[in-house]
C-alpha cells in the first residue's frame, strides 16, 4: 500500500518506520525538515517538506495514488484540514486523523473521518489499569458503541452454554481458544470449561451484565 503521513512527530516517525518495515510506499510529510531527523538514516520511504493542509503538497507527495492517509501534526485543527483535503480532493479511501478533544473527534467521524483521541484511549487504559478490570484486549468501535473484549473463563462461567451469556444486541461470544492453536468460532450450544479464553463484542450498557460471568476467576490477562 501508498500511505501518505502528515506530521513526523513520535507517533508519525514511529508509524512511518512500522509501515515501512512491512514493506509499505511510505511518504512523510512535514513542513520542518529537522523532524525527518527521527525517520533514521535506515528509513526507505519518501520525505516531502511542506504543510499538510496544501493542496499543491499533498499532490508533489502523491496523494492522488495514496491508499491511504494519517494525520498526525500536534494541532487537531490541522489534522482535521489535511483529512478533509484527502478525503474530498483526493479521494483517499482510509483516512485517519488524530484528534485531542474527544467531541470534535465524534463529529468529525460522522462526516467519515476516522479519529484516534489520544485523550479517550489513554483515559480508559489508565482506568482499566487502575480498577484491574478482569479482561483486556478492549477495543472501542464507533466511539464507544462496541467493545472488543477478550477475557478468561473462570469458576463463574465454567459450565455454562454459550447462548447462557449472549444477550441479543448486547453482548455477541465470537470465538473460543480452549488451548494453544485450538481456536473455534462460538456455537450457541458450546459448554465453556474453566481457563477457555473467550472473544466477545460487548455494548457499553452491558459490560456489568457481561462482568458477572467473568468477574470472578478471570484476572489473568488473556492476549490479544
Amino acid at each position: 500500500m501508498r500511505i501518505l503521513i502528515v506530521g513526523c512527530g513520535r507517533v508519525g516517525s514511529a508509524l512511518a518506520k512500522l509501515l515501512a518495515a512491512d514493506g509499505h510506499d511510505v511518504i512523510v510529510v512535514d513542513e520542518n525538515p529537522n523532524a525527518f531527523k527521527r525517520l533514521g538514516q535506515k528509513f526507505k520511504g519518501h520525505v516531502v517538506i511542506g504543510t499538510g493542509i496544501d493542496y499543491d503538497v499533498l499532490k508533489n507527495a502523491g496523494a492522488a495514488t495514496a491508499d491511504g492517509f494519517v494525520a498526525v501534526t500536534d494541532g487537531d485543527n490541522r489534522n482535521i484540514m489535511a483529512a478533509l483535503i484527502a478525503q474530498r480532493m483526493f479521494k483517499i479511501k482510509r483516512i485517519v486523523a488524530r484528534i485531542y478533544d474527544p467531541p470534535r473527534g465524534q463529529m468529525y467521524r460522522e462526516l467519515g473521518i476516522d479519529t484516534i483521541c489520544p485523550t479517550t484511549v489513554g483515559a480508559k487504559l489508565v482506568r482499566d489499569r487502575l480498577m484491574e478490570v478482569p479482561w483486556n484486549g478492549l477495543q472501542p468501535f464507533d466511539f464507544g458503541k462496541l467493545t472488543a473484549v477478550s477475557a478468561k473463563v473462570g469458576t463463574e462461567a465454567a459450565g455454562h452454554r454459550v447462548r447462557e451469556i449472549q444477550k441479543p444486541g448486547r453482548i455477541r461470544i465470537g470465538a473460543i481458544r480452549r488451548a494453544p492453536g485450538k481456536v473455534s468460532i462460538a456455537s450457541e450450544d458450546d459448554v465453556l470449561e474453566s481457563g477457555d479464553e473467550i472473544h466477545a463484542i460487548v455494548s457499553p450498557d452491558a459490560i456489568s451484565d457481561f462482568a458477572k460471568f467473568f468477574g470472578e476467576g478471570a484476572c489473568a490477562e488473556v492476549p490479544a
